[in-house]
Formats: structure tokens, sequence, C-alpha cells
């Protein structure tokens, strides 16, 4: 049975209608005959939307009992015995209750998928893992249900719901998204129009991004080469010169003309003689596109014009920016130049803007390098000289009436002849040679119009011809290769150069480094394949391109590194002479791999050794802190069980009472020692929900001696209500409170106080002990620590370590503050939760400081 079709409607913000779009296909297909059923759909109490349940067959939900309540999930073995063709999962990007299946909804769904199971299912744009710090910015909270990027963009199909902010904050005023008690919050805190604004923009244009690999999919697919004005991308042609920034800061300008531009700088590198680029220069261009947006990219190709052209539509760019030649006059004899050229050939579907600039006219700082490997242009024009200029020159000089003397005759063919080294090479100045040695002979030796020659200082002077010919021939062939190896070379070191620049400056990973590897070769993909052992199969570390290959047998080009890995191209053959470079490609991509390898296995070393010192910390906190207690009750118990000893009523009382203590002492130890347990090991999931703060404090203070006397409570009612666990955030706020009222004198209580700050609520917990150093601050947070005047049997210093976690896992923070005239101020701040209360801010009562025990945890 072949994977099940995932379709996804992403929408910018809840309310805009996902989940209605999704119910209105699904009664599109039950029309149709489609086998379609409801594995979990949260309607919010929307009329709307429940009225479109209706009609629709509904798989039951798994009943999940969490913390004394009951929750409802999606029965994944129901959906799977059920069999459908299509189900519809509402809310991707759920997290599941403790005690589920999975962790996630989306790994749910991707167990029906695996079964063959198409899946409709909904996600809003705030909710993608990669956009979590840019939504925070934005509306600032933090999104605490995620799905990973690559599981939304693995779907089949996705489709924007789309809604303007105007549109969206009517339905909400309206009331059919949230209950009435809730809109005005709404509307004044989530739902402000340039928030809604901003999810909008990430949502289009995320969608557009999406759209525009469907794009470049197809037209790879296709074999289609002319470009499709569907983005505008403008590429800038680079040189190294000076003008280039000018060159990038146009471009920049154009795109930023039309929406979502895109600029992608290039430099063009000839395999057969590199210009006189400044590496400086080129960095510094390549950080001003970088800045501006943009992107480097770094290109060989033999043809200058042909490759720039190749690369534009490539990327199914929309524009060129090219600079006006730095060539001076003369030197248009020998071509009309780049620019003039790919004006010429872009065709009408690229614009070419050529850009004037200060460096005009005014020349290159070196000479170009001349290389040997010829194209077959220059081999014909090779021929033509050195067979076609002879013949010419014996026409002109016959029927001139001039007699030059036979020397400077020999001297005019054998400038021929070094014309066709240097163009062609060494083949047609060798055939230059023999052809103008018979001419000479034939047209310009007595006696005339024979093949044979009667003086004999003539037959001497044309086999000095004709070695000086060749010789002639010889020397400039062999400049012309040390040349063009001298400039591939060159090439070469430039390439390699900026490689290893770029990882040691930790720039490159292995996906940028194969995208480099496929561009600088022009190859359609790129793969880095590896195995266990020699008979085991080829697994695929990292590609780019599209259809990346899965076996070194499929490569156009396969380059091994070692037994087991390989890197693989897929394109064309590379000449021998480019396998060199590729190799150093190769040995890198094999470093950058075992790099990401030997980081995560340091992460874990260090997991590792930081649960080692927790371990090591807490046997040596055990040895003192667990048996104190359990040496008062055993000695308890041992003297009521005394036959030795009558006791009165009050000493029996007292003695239970020691025993209760010693009792509670140690649950809280073991309490704080599971709970941290839990923290270090990242099994601790919040079950976020509103919840009043005036309810929770006033359970935390149970366990705190004598509370009454010990404690200033002031908690408003007209708080806002706070998103929060409710069971960890009693559990921190006892450890916070109990640990200030253990340091605070016996005659100051400890103050608790609550006040709103915009889209937060703090609570501080006032002591006026001894205080803390601020150095010592950080400290008092890490697990098993004590400040030094704490008393041994105080705890295991475990207290505000459990407490910080449990904020954090919330979405919270826990900091501590010096309090004004001496002592702590522990200041937890918590989210607020969206409510139709009036505002409350610290202006309504005094300001008031939190003491939180001095990091001297419980």
């Amino acid at each position: 049975m072949g994977r099940g079709k995932l379709r996804i409607y992403l929408g910018s913000a809840p309310g805009v209608g996902k989940t209605y779009a999704m119910l209105s296909e699904a009664h599109r297909r039950v029309e149709r005959g489609t086998d379609c059923v409801v594995a979990f759909v949260e309607h919010h109490g929307r009329t709307r939307t429940e009225v479109m349940l209706h009609g629709l067959e509904q798989v039951a939900r798994a009943e999940i009992g969490y913390r004394g309540s009951v929750f409802h999930e999606m029965d994944v073995d129901a959906v799977l015995h059920r069999a459908p063709a299509v189900a519809l999962v509402d809310e991707l990007a759920h997290t599941n209750v403790p005690g589920s299946r999975n962790a996630k909804r989306w790994q749910d769904v991707e167990e029906l998928l695996a079964a063959g199971i198409d899946v409709v299912s909904t996600v809003n744009i705030q909710h993608l893992e990669s956009l979590g710090d840019v939504v925070e910015s934005i509306t600032g909270v933090r999104q605490r249900e995620t799905v990973p990027d690559e599981v939304v963009r693995r779907a089949d199909q996705i489709e924007l719901v789309d809604m303007s902010p105007q549109s969206l904050r009517r339905r909400m005023a309206h009331g059919n998204i949230y209950k009435p008690d809730k809109v005005d919050a709404a509307l004044s805190n989530y739902f402000r129009p340039g928030n809604l604004t901003a999810l909008r923009e990430l949502a289009l244009l995320w969608v557009a991004d999406r759209a525009d690999e469907y794009l470049q999919q197809y037209r790879g697919e296709h074999n289609i080469r002319s470009t499709w004005q569907a983005r505008e991308r403008i590429v800038v042609g680079l040189t190294g010169g000076p003008e280039g920034r000018t060159l990038i800061r146009r471009a920049a300008r154009l795109a930023e003309k039309g929406a979502g531009g895109e600029v992608l700088a290039v430099y063009i590198a000839r395999s057969d003689g590199l210009t006189a680029a400044s590496p400086k220069e080129l960095a510094l261009q390549r950080t001003l596109v970088e800045d501006l947006g943009g992107t480097f990219h770094h290109v060989i190709g033999d043809d200058i014009p042909a490759a720039l052209l190749e690369f534009a539509r490539g990327i199914n760019a929309t524009q060129i920016v090219l600079g006006s030649s730095r060539r001076k006059t003369w030197q248009y004899m020998f071509g009309p130049g780049v620019g003039a050229t790919v004006a010429r050939e872009s065709g009408p579907d690229l614009d070419v803007h050529i850009v004037t600039h200060e460096e005009v006219a005014k020349g290159r700082g070196l000479p170009v390098a001349r290389g040997a490997r010829l194209g077959r242009s220059r081999v014909v024009w090779g021929w033509l000289i050195g067979v076609g200029g002879p013949a010419l020159l014996a026409l002109i000089l016959t029927n001139v009436d001039a007699d030059l003397g036979l020397a400077n005759d020999m001297l005019l063919f054998l400038s021929l002849i070094v014309a066709a080294a240097l163009v062609g090479g060494l083949l047609p100045a060798l055939a230059s040679a023999a052809f103008g040695s018979l001419l000479l002979n034939y047209y310009f030796t007595p006696p005339l119009h024979l093949w044979t020659v009667a003086d004999p200082k003539n037959i001497v002077a044309i086999a000095i011809f004709v070695g000086v010919a060749v010789s002639v021939a010889s020397v400039v062939d062999l400049a012309a290769r040390r040349t063009h190896q001298a400039a591939r070379l060159r090439a070469e070191s430039e390439i390699l150069s900026f490689l290893a620049g770029s990882v040691l400056r930790g720039e490159t990973s292995l996906e940028a480094l194969l995208e480099r590897v496929r561009e600088t070769f022009a190859m359609d993909s790129v793969a880095l394949l590896e195995r266990a052992g020699d008979t085991e199969p080829w697994t695929c570390a990292g590609s780019v391109g599209p259809r990346p290959l899965g076996r070194p047998e499929d490569a156009d080009v396969d380059m091994p590194v070692g037994d087991r890995t390989a890197l693989v191209l897929s394109g064309r053959v590379l000449p021998a002479e480019d396998r060199r470079v590729l190799a150093a490609f190769a040995a890198q991509a094999a470093v950058v791999l075992d790099r990401q390898r030997l980081r995560s296995e340091a992460d874990q070393a260090r997991s590792l050794a930081e649960g080692n010192r927790i371990r090591t910390a807490l046997l040596a906190a055990v040895s003192h802190d667990l048996r104190t207690p359990l040496a008062g009750i055993k000695a308890s118990v041992s003297s009521l069980r005394s036959e030795d000893v009558e006791w009165s009523d009050e000493d029996q009382a007292e003695l239970l009472a020691g025993i209760e203590e010693g009792a509670d002492r140690l649950d809280h130890l073991v309490g704080n020692l599971l709970d941290m347990s839990r923290l270090q090991t990242g099994t601790v999931t919040p079950l976020i929900r509103e919840t009043d703060l005036d309810e929770v404090v006033p359970l935390a203070l149970v366990g705190v001696p004598d509370p009454d006397l010990s404690v200033d409570l002031d908690v408003p009612e007209t708080l806002p209500m706070v998103s929060v666990d409710k069971g960890l955030l009693e559990r921190a706020v006892a450890n916070i409170v109990e640990n200030a009222v253990k340091y605070s004198p016996p005659d100051e209580p400890v103050l608790v106080a609550a006040s709103a700050l915009g889209d937060r609520v703090e609570l501080r917990v006032v002591d006026r002990g001894p205080g803390v150093p601020d150095e010592a601050k950080d400290r008092i947070f890490a697990p098993f620590q004590r400040y030094g005047d704490a008393p041994r049997g105080a705890g295991v210093g475990l207290g505000l370590a459990v407490a910080r976690g449990f904020a954090e896992a919330m979405g919270g923070t826990l900091t501590a503050e010096d309090t004004p005239g001496g002592g702590l101020t522990m200041v937890l701040t918590l989210r607020a939760a969206h409510t139709d209360r009036a505002p409350y801010t610290a202006l309504d009562q005094p300001l008031i400081r939190t003491t939180a025990q001095r990091g001297r945890s419980a």
C-alpha cells in the first residue's frame, strides 16, 4: 500500500476559516462518493463550524485521564481500524495530552499517511517551528505548540486560507471566533491590525516560496529553459572591479520596486584565464549583497556571456544588471564586450540594464590571462589563419608591383604562422609553416612557378624558414599552455581559498557546501552518500537539486571520499582537470559531515556530564539531608515502642508531631528531587490553561509554617488571568515562598504581591533577610546550590532550581533582585491570558518588591 497524500489548509491567524474550508472540502468529497471521516475536528463553540460537521462520519475520540481530569484526543487506532480513504485532522501542531500514543498530533498524522490514508489538516503560520522567534517578536507571545517546517513542506498540497485583517477583526467583533467575554481583550492584544497584517505577510511569503519550489521542480522536470516572469529575480554580473558595489545597490533598488524581489550577485571565473579580480573587493561585495538581503554566487565558465545567461535562465531570473565596460576604445576591435553580447543574446524574456559608473573606459588593472583550452571557434579561426592567410598573402604579393625580396616575404609568412599559433594552437601553425614554405618556393623563389630551387642559397633560406616557423609555433603554443595552467591554478586556488575561508568562519553547512559544488560545476544535483559497510546500501547524508542520486553507479561524476563515503553529481561529465577541485570539495564535505556529528556527540556528552554532576551532588546531599529526618522519625518511633517508659499524652503527641514533621520534610525533599529529575530529562509537559492567580497562590502557602503570621498576601482579584499549568505554578510558588520564609527574620513577614505589566503578570516574593550579592544571584538557581549562610539540614538546594525550571516550562521567567532596604526579591513573570477584565497595572497599588530567597534553595 502506498503512502497517503497530505493536504494542508494554512492560515495566518485563528478564525480565518481553515476548519470551515476543510469541512467544505469533506462534503464535496463525500458527494463524489469518497470514503471520508472526521478523525478529529475542534469547532471551539463556533456555530457555523459545528453545523458543517453534520452529515460527516466522526470517529470516536480517545479519553485520556491526566491530573484528575479527562481529555479527548484523536484515537489513532480507531482511525487505522476504520481505514477510510480520507481522514480530517484539525490543528496539526497540537500537543497531545501526556499518556497519548504520540507527543504531537503531526506524528499521529504521519502514522495515518504511512498506512495509506489521505489526510486533510489545518495549521496556522505562527505554529511553524522556524518562525517561532519572528512571531514572538511581532505578537509578544511565544508559541509552545509547533510543527517542523519539513512536515508542512512535504505536504502534497498547501492551500492558503486568506482574509484581510479588517475582515478578521469584524468577524471577531461579531462573536464568530471567540466568546463575547474574550472579544475585547483579543482585539486589543493578539488581533491588533499590525499583528494580523504582519502574520498575513508571513503566510503569503511562505506560500510564495513553496510555490516557487514547485515551479522550479516543474521547470526542471520538463527541461524548460525560457524565463517565466512569475517573480522578479535580478542577477548582478560582477567582475571583481570597484564598480561592483554600485551595481549591487542599483539592483537592490530595482528589487525594492516589486514585492518579493530577489538579488543574486554572480562572479564568473573563466577557466581559460581569470580577470584581475581582487579577492578583497569580492569579499566586500559579497558582504554588501548579503547585507541587502541578496545572495552571492561563484561560477566557473569558459564563455562569460553564455555562462551568465545560463545562470540567469537556470534560476528563472527576469533582469540582469551589468556595468558599462572598463575597456578602452581600441580594445573593442577584439569584440563587442560582455555587456553587448549579453544584451544581444538575452532574448525577449530577460531585461538587461547597463549601468554607468566611475570606472567606465579606464581599463583594467592587469591584463587578462590567456589560456590554451581552445573552443571550436578558436580552432577554426586558427586553421583559417594558418591555411587561408598564406594563400591570401601570396595572392596579394603576386599582384602588387613591388619586389620586397625573399627575406621580407619570409617575415610576412612567419607573422601569419605566429598568429595561427596564438589563435589555434600548434597544429594550425605547423600546417601554416608547411603551406607557407611551399608557397614561397612556388611564387617567390626562382625559377618561379616551379617546385624546384635554382639557387642553393634559397634552399638554405627556405629550410631555415621552416625551422624557425616550427620553433616559433612550438614556443608560442607551449607558452599558451603554461599560461593556461597558471590561470587554471589561480582559478582553483581562488575557489579553494573562498571555500576554506567560509568553512573556517563557520558559515558553511553541508547543504550550503553541496550547493556551492552544484553552482561551481554547473550540475543539476549533488549528493553526499555514505554506507556503514562494503555490503551495506548507500544512504544520503545530504543533497541539493532535483532528483538526488541514491547510488554512485547512477552518477555522471563519482568522487569517493574514503571507503564508505562518496560525492556524486549528475548533469554532465566533468573533464579530468576539474576533478582536482572536486576532490577538495568532497574532502571538505566529509569533514563538515563529521563535524556535525561530533558536535551532536559533544552535546550528548555535555548532557551526560551534567547528569553525572547532578548524581554526584545528589549522593552528597542525601547522605545528610535525607538521613536527618529519617533519624528523627526512627528515634520517635523507637521511643513510642519502648516498654521501659510510660509516656504521657502530651509526650506522645509531641513525639507524633516530630514524626509528622520529619515525614513532611522527607516528602518535600523527595518531591523536589523528583521534580528536578523530570526537568533534567525533559519530561515536564505543562498543561497550559487560563488560571486566576488569586486562586493558586493561597494554595501554595498551605505548607508554609504559620502562613497568617509569616506571609503578607497582596494578590488583587482584578488581575488578568495567566496562561499556566496550575499544578506547576503552585509548586513553584510554594518553593519560592518557603525559601523566603526560611531566611526572613521572625518579626519580618514575607510579602507576596502581584501586578500586571502589559501582557505579563509579575508575582513578587519579598523577604528582609541578609540578601545575596549580585555575582551569586544566578548561582542560586543551579541545582544543589545553597547560599553560604544556609544551615545544614535546610534542604538539598533544589527549591529555586525546580521553581525556575517550572516557570520556564510555562513560558515564564524567575529572577532575583535586591530588596530596597535589605533582603532579596524573587520576581516570577508569567504570561497574561486574554480576558475581559479591566487592565490592572502596578500603578494601581504601591510598588511592592517580592523577595524570593537568596539563591539558597529549599
